[in-house]
């Protein structure tokens, strides 16, 4: 079955929507949990959960995107604004799979601190100096770079679906 209309709206118009709140939160936390790694247990699983549903709804909205494009006139801005949003899924599953592999070896270094002779957990997580450089780094370059896709690609739908849908001036000759 293929994503059509909800309630007379196209399905795309709404799931967009969840693509560009999930993308950069997910990203939000990823950088939170990989520059202070205190954060990863705070947030638990919450942060693959998290990448997860935001790749999940990367296909279902360009899905229903491509249905909306087939039922469009033919229109060099929305063909624009989807080759960006096929541009999307790598960024997505980049975000997954590092918040994956924060999230993973957040917890053992975390559980082999517990399980060191007095300690308490109080500190944080026991990462090698290169290791947390390069997560840091990894985690910055797929943060900004899924938030930015997501950015270029809501640009080009705006415009794509706003151009010369408004005016400057009230049409109604009143101001409000």
């Amino acid at each position: 079955m293929e994503p059509t209309l909800i309630n007379g709206l196209p399905v795309h118009v709404l799931l967009v929507h969840v693509v560009v709140v999930l993308i950069p939160l997910t990203a939000l936390a990823l950088v939170v949990s990989t520059v202070w790694p205190t954060w990863i247990r705070r947030l638990g699983v919450v942060l693959p959960i998290l990448a997860l549903v935001s790749l999940i709804s990367v296909p279902l909205t360009t899905s229903a995107g491509e249905w909306l494009e087939r039922h469009t006139d033919s229109d060099p801005l929305v063909r624009r604004h989807a080759e960006l949003g096929d541009g999307m899924l790598p960024w997505a599953v980049g975000l997954f799979v590092v918040a994956v592999a924060v999230w993973w070896f957040g917890r053992r270094a975390a559980a082999q601190t517990l399980a060191e002779p007095g300690a308490d957990g109080s500190d944080s997580v026991a990462l090698s100096l290169p290791v947390r450089v390069a997560a840091v780094v990894l985690t910055a370059v797929v943060s900004a770079g899924s938030v930015v896709q997501v950015y270029r690609i809501g640009d080009s739908g705006a415009k794509s679906a706003w151009r010369d849908g408004y005016s400057a001036e009230p049409v109604s000759g009143e101001e409000h």
